[in-house]
């Protein structure tokens, strides 16, 4: 096995880098380096500039208007982003449920729903959890009953990620009550805008409101909307949430917040600690053994071979190193970190005063923030007995 990336590669990394060094908008990467609060715009933003590229979908066959990259590729793509301060892609519409129309949804699907996600113009929103029923998704109770050329939806999903921004939304939903729980699920997709649909935004203890209650009060939904069969959405979900799992992991961000960390550590003085440079150094380790992970399912998808089916590996380290740096920064920052005056933030003050260090607000926030990793995409505690049973044996 060869982790070594060829001449090809390595100038493909090098146009990637230009390109994005030429396109990025320069107060978008200033926002991510410093882990300010990206506005709705400024995802979108990028989010059309890549559209517009065609690398929005950059995961996709070209088949379906994506650059056909091979695995290696993406990698690099994923890693220059990320270094250069671009915003992580919004995953919803590119990609966890475009993967599913295109395996699953049939062809006027495919026509008339990949187009809006590959531009970036229409944003897409996830309905998976339900007060009850995260970890344990198959325990779902939001009901789509059919009725003619239609389904009627009635129930609530919660903890959707910038719901409110939502145009468009895929759902797993309750069809039948026969049999194991799982075969009677379906997959729909719905625009928000139905009636009935109500958004309700969370607010966190930043006051910020990064998740949302969704409630379906007779929402009525073309049949067509519908992917695949009815009551196989169990298998539409698993296949998504294989590359929802993946996306968590997010080792490229990893390494450019580890630089971030040093930076801080440096600018308040405690880089010298050598206890402190020591949990850095452990960090760091870990971040290059996820990297290596990471490189040795795509060398194996490269060759042709068996990739290892880890991804709920890649879900539990990836956020459990997510978590750590947030907490070295943290403590890096120390009394700091904790202010947090979101209508100061709003106003534009990030930390920026005589002798102080923008990159440490908002420290605490952040550190709250990231306690959900290990949670979502399915709890870390579920991943490790899906581990023990497909990978150990």
């Amino acid at each position: 096995m060869d982790l070594a990336f060829t001449p090809e590669e390595q100038k493909f990394r090098e146009d990637i880098r230009a390109w994005v060094a030429d396109n990025l908008p320069k107060h978008i990467s200033h926002k991510v380096h410093n882990a300010l609060e990206l506005t709705r715009d400024d995802m979108q933003t990028w989010a059309k500039i890549l559209g517009k590229k065609g690398w929005l979908g950059y995961g996709w066959p070209k088949e379906f208007g994506g650059p056909g990259w091979t695995a290696i590729e993406k990698h690099l793509f994923e890693e220059e982003c990320a270094m250069a301060g671009a915003p992580r892609i919004v995953p919803f519409g590119p990609v966890m449920v475009a993967p599913v129309i295109m395996a699953y949804g049939n062809k006027e699907q495919q026509q008339r729903l990949l187009p809006g996600i590959a531009s970036g113009e229409v944003w897409w929103s996830q309905g998976y959890s339900e007060p009850g029923s995260g970890s344990d998704l198959a325990s779902l109770r939001t009901k789509a009953e059919r009725k003619g050329d239609k389904y009627v939806i009635n129930g609530q999903k919660t903890w959707t990620t910038l719901g409110q921004y939502g145009d468009w939304m895929f759902n797993l939903v309750r069809t039948s009550s026969e049999g194991k729980p799982q075969t009677g699920i379906s997959f729909i997709v719905l625009d928000m805008k139905s009636p009935g649909v109500t958004v309700r935004p969370i607010k966190l203890l930043d006051g910020g409101f990064e998740v949302n209650d969704v409630f379906f009060d007779n929402v009525e939904v073309p049949a067509e909307n519908l992917i695949g069969e009815e009551n196989k959405g169990w298998t539409y979900a698993k296949h998504l949430l294989s590359h929802e799992r993946t996306n968590i992991a997010d080792v490229n961000r990893a390494k450019r917040e580890l630089e971030r960390l040093k930076r801080i550590a440096k600018a308040e003085g405690v880089y010298d600690d050598l206890r402190f440079r020591d949990e850095i150094a452990k960090l760091e380790v870990d971040i290059v053994a996820l990297e290596m992970l990471v490189l040795r399912v795509l060398s194996a998808a490269t060759s042709g071979k068996n990739s290892l089916d880890i991804a709920g590996l890649l879900k539990i380290k990836g956020s459990e190193i997510q978590q750590r740096y947030t907490e070295l920064m943290m403590l890096a920052g120390g009394a700091y970190s904790l202010p947090l005056i979101r209508e100061a933030m709003e106003a534009g003050w990030q930390g920026d005063f005589p002798g102080g260090n923008p990159a440490l607000a908002p420290l605490a926030s952040n550190f709250f923030n990231y306690r959900k990793t290990t949670i979502y995409g399915g709890s870390n505690e579920v991943q490790r007995n899906i581990v023990a049973q497909t990978v150990l044996g």
